[in-house]
């Protein structure tokens, strides 16, 4: 039973195939060594150029060249198969050439005599001009296409992880997809400058064939004279055929795996295969095969020309186009087929409110250099970053904001976008696909040339520059980023900015039935028996208007059903519902810290607040009091702000409301909290005061 366990392992498929590279090598190089009888030699030939073959179809039928990665090798295995073959087809002709012209076996003699007529001039200039071709045009080529595309995929290797990072960062793309398409840059550069140093194999075997082809026929000469007393003719004549034999049967499978090469390195990587890109691009159109037969009818009929042969080509590739034009015409006029049916009575149709477009939500308009970046044919980057927008902004609001409706506007300038908020221009800027942005966030080193124009979302002075000055930019202190990220970077900024608009009554409608899912008794109590649809709407939208999130619904809801018995009114209903959330807005504002850094009101100041809320005319606040207590608060959150903290504002909970709606205009970044939203484990520390000066 042991036994045939042992035996099944070595015999698995996998230990099998594993074995397979070093047997293949190994008999490889004893080839070198060993000596082959011509039997031996035929087959061995046949499977050189079997294997040839299978690699150019291989290669032909690969759609990107990551499906083909071990080519390097293959190339350098054929390589050493072919040189091996050279060595063990040398050894036999050398020593049982004077035998007859099979001597090396009957590949070398059929290559030798049918393929060139048995004339050993021909044989050696056809050798010739097969080496030229394998060696100046082919494998020349190919190595200067896999050495500049190596250079530039290594030079893009840094911009292409980083956009991995990106797409992982946003949450387009796993952690496992991110590994994978990393996998897949390395292997691709891998690929490329392997290509590159394989390439040399086949130039070095091309000069090995002609060195090869001249030891042969020398050694020849001198065994066949000196060792067998053949003259001197009669052993040119039958070691030069040999030789150009064993030259040929060597030669023409490097000429197709040299092919096969150019094939790899040389196409454009898309989901067609070789076959199928030629066919959709050379024949896809029929003009070109008309002017093309046009041309051949007119080289047909000039005198002394082959007329049969010139028109006969020219009829060929006329009817070729004439069918393409009928496969073209009946695809055009498919779809159309079906919709001429009902179309009769379209006189009669009237006015309907299909007619009526309903504005969009949140729109995004694009000139026309823009639509690329929003083709979902082409792959838009622009696409994947907005999806990406409304997944973080869902994070961090609490709700799934209204999709983005994405339209070309020829109106706006070809590289100019606008944002429109329920139809309203919200924001507009301009972005050019071919450059990338350079940002100043306030400590470059040095400036850059560019295109002057500011950060669309933060007015942030900034240059559009060219792809290749990015890694200079960087140097310098500019955060530098692509065309799709200012667009979406800006169109995030505004949907922050305008969320409590984006908070519809469908949109509270889903957050409910969501927390039905986990607390249904508490929804059928509150909504709507308790606070209706729209209060909760209005009480949500002012939270958002204050950078509150509504992630937290149950406590939002809880806090309501609490207080909606005593009061309908959105304003109130909001203090209480921040008061129960004033964990989560301190943590938001204060994460990791047990002391709050600050702005306090002078006692005065506070005194006189009071007063005007304490006698419901809130809004009569002195003017010069006014613009002072805006003024200091302005300078107080700038001074937080440049040592890294929140500009927060603490005031005695009925001011809350009144400074917050007041300050908002003038000092959009300081948050107005009240001390009844502030938790017994937070510590107070002041660091300004308003009023005081």
């Amino acid at each position: 039973m042991s036994q045939a366990v042992v035996l099944g392992a070595l015999f698995d498929r996998r230990n099998f195939m594993s074995l397979g590279g070093p047997v293949l090598i190994v008999m490889v190089l004893a080839m070198m060594v060993l000596p082959l009888p011509p039997f031996l030699l035929d087959v061995l030939f046949t499977f050189n150029i079997a294997v040839s073959i299978l690699v150019l179809l291989v290669a032909v039928n690969t759609r990107q060249p990551l499906e083909f990665a071990v080519f390097p090798t293959v190339l350098l295995v054929t390589t050493l198969l072919r040189l091996s073959l050279n060595i063990a087809s040398t050894r036999v002709v050398l020593l049982e050439g004077h035998t007859g012209p099979d001597a090396a076996g009957k590949v070398i003699e059929a290559f030798g005599h049918f393929l060139v007529g048995g004339n050993y001039t021909v044989g050696v200039t056809v050798f010739i001009i097969m080496v030229v071709i394998n060696f100046v045009v082919i494998t020349k080529g190919a190595g200067r296409i896999a050495e500049v595309t190596a250079r530039f995929t290594l030079d893009a290797m840094p911009g292409k992880q980083m956009a991995i990072d990106a797409d992982l960062n946003a949450g387009l793309i796993g952690e496992d997809e991110a590994r994978k398409r990393r996998a897949n840059i390395a292997q691709e550069a891998d690929f490329y400058g392997s290509m590159d140093g394989a390439s040399k194999f086949v130039r070095g075997d091309a000069i090995a064939g002609i060195l090869i082809l001249i030891i042969n026929i020398l050694g020849g000469l001198i065994v066949g004279v000196a060792q067998h007393d053949l003259d001197f003719s009669a052993a040119g004549r039958l070691y030069t055929l040999l030789a150009i034999g064993d030259g040929l049967v060597a030669q023409i499978p490097a000429l197709v795996i040299s092919t096969a090469a150019g094939l790899v390195v040389s196409r454009v990587g898309t989901d067609q295969d070789i076959s199928e890109q030629f066919v959709g691009q050379m024949l896809g159109s029929p003009q070109p095969l008309v002017l093309t037969a046009g041309i051949i009818v007119i080289m047909g009929l000039i005198p002394g020309m082959p007329n049969l042969a010139f028109l006969s080509l020219a009829a060929i590739i006329l009817g070729m186009a004439w069918m393409l034009k009928q496969r073209i015409v009946r695809e055009a006029q498919a779809p159309a087929a079906p919709a001429e049916a009902p179309a009769a009575p379209a006189e009669s149709t009237d006015v309907s409110w299909d007619d009526v477009v309903p504005v969009d939500v949140l729109a995004l308009e694009v000139g026309y250099r823009l639509i690329p970046m929003v083709d979902r044919a082409q792959d838009g980057e622009l696409l994947k970053r907005i999806k990406a927008i409304r997944k973080k902004f869902a994070q961090e609001a609490g709700f799934l904001s209204p999709a983005v409706h994405i339209r070309d506007n020829l109106e706006l300038r070809p590289n100019a976008y606008r944002i429109l908020l329920k139809g309203v221009e919200v924001g507009r800027g301009d972005a050019h696909p071919a450059m990338m942005l350079a940002i100043n966030p306030g400590r470059v080193t040095a400036e850059i040339q560019g295109l002057r124009t500011q950060d669309p979302a933060f007015s942030l002075p900034a240059v559009w520059i060219d792809l290749d000055q990015r890694d200079n930019a960087q140097n310098l202190g500019y955060t530098v980023v692509d065309t799709a990220t200012v667009i979406a970077t800006h169109l995030h900024h505004l949907m922050q900015k305008h969320c409590a608009e984006l908070l519809g009554r469908q949109e509270v409608q889903e957050l409910m039935e969501r927390l039905s899912k986990d607390s249904p008794k508490l929804v059928e109590d509150t909504i709507p028996k308790a606070v209706p649809v729209g209060v909760l709407q209005k009480v949500l939208q002012n939270l958002l208007d204050e950078s509150v999130p509504v992630r937290d619904t149950r406590s939002i809801v809880e806090a309501l059903a609490e207080h909606a018995g005593r009061t309908q009114d959105p304003s109130e209903l909001t203090q209480v519902v921040r008061v129960a959330l004033g964990r989560s807005i301190v943590q938001t504002l204060f994460p990791g810290t047990q002391e709050m850094t600050v702005i306090a009101l002078d006692p005065a100041l506070e005194r006189l607040l009071m007063q005007a809320v304490g006698s419901g005319d809130a809004a009569a606040i002195e003017p010069a009091l006014a613009e002072s207590l805006s003024g200091q608060a302005k300078a107080s959150a700038d001074e937080q702000e440049a040592v890294g903290l929140p500009p927060v504002l603490l005031v005695p909970a009925p001011l809350r409301l009144l400074l917050s709606r007041f300050l908002r205009r003038s000092v959009p970044a300081l948050r107005v909290l009240s001390h009844s939203e502030v938790p017994d484990s937070k510590g107070i520390r002041v660091s300004a005061v308003l009023g005081a000066r």
